[in-house]
């Protein structure tokens, strides 16, 4: 599921790395408001190393449209959701 969302930048988290069985990889979270009547804080998140970078441009509190993807899965009959932004 692909979403546009217009929102605010809170607060950008520690970059995350690993290797995994594909090679080394890089992830960063950071907390979005959405810029709406009733404002929402949402945890999104980037992978690679181009995202990661692209990522630090941004300012905290500068306005953005964010392209993302919305995916929920089930481990051990619980479910999480990754808020992955790709623009």
């Amino acid at each position: 599921m692909a979403v546009d969302i217009k929102c605010k930048l809170i607060e950008k988290l520690q970059v995350e790395s690993g290797n995994s069985a594909r090679g080394p990889w890089r992830k960063q979270n950071f907390i979005v408001e959405t810029v709406e009547t009733y404002p929402r804080k949402i945890c999104m998140n980037v992978w690679g190393d181009d995202k990661v970078s692209e990522l630090q441009i941004y300012g905290i509190g500068e306005v953005l449209n964010v392209s993302v993807n919305i995916e929920s899965r089930e481990f051990n009959g619980r479910w999480y959701t990754d808020v992955r932004a790709w623009r």
